[in-house]
């Protein structure tokens, strides 16, 4: 199995630096994002109690049944999670990208949210 690649030690080194800076609290909890080669996850978080609100990802029977792009899959995860968030009572969130560029897919689940109701 080896040593981790650069490109990993890299995000780790990202994600850190960002996470220092980001913290969701019960006001305002963070959206948490994580990228795969297939498949894309999100979940709300609050970090003062540890605990996880709401989760969505492109693996819901819904979304992966559907003959769409990663990138499409990604929109529509963003508006499920909102959808979910609006159900609990969570309006406002802190976006955490996770390391990844926000770019592409990560773009795209943000957006989605946005257009969801989630205020970022």
């Amino acid at each position: 199995m080896g040593n981790p690649s650069q490109k990993i030690l890299r995000r780790n080194r990202i994600k850190r630096r960002l996470r220092a800076k980001v913290k969701g609290s019960s006001e305002r909890p963070r959206l948490s994002v994580f990228r795969s080669n297939k498949q894309i996850y999100a979940q709300i978080i609050d970090d003062n109690l540890g605990v996880t609100l709401a989760s969505c990802s492109s693996r819901l029977k819904e979304l992966s049944s559907q003959p769409l792009s990663k990138t499409e899959q990604s929109r529509m995860v963003g508006q499920k999670l909102a959808e979910i968030a609006k159900s609990k009572g969570i309006g406002a969130v802190i976006f955490d990208r996770g390391g990844y560029k926000y770019h592409g897919r990560v773009k795209a689940l943000a957006e989605g949210a946005r257009e969801g109701g989630l205020i970022f």
